[in-house]
């Protein structure tokens, strides 16, 4: 029963990291865009 939650925890604990580096690497991507592109001056 123990090994199972520390499996869980494990994976849960995985799953969250991939997705804060997934969010940062979205973010990084959309201000890199949002400072090279040229602003819309119409």
């Amino acid at each position: 029963m123990v090994k199972k939650l520390l499996l869980l925890v494990g994976i849960v604990g995985v799953a969250a990291l991939v997705v804060k580096k997934v969010k940062d690497a979205n973010d990084e991507r959309a201000l890199w865009h949002e400072a090279t592109t040229s602003p819309d001056l119409r």
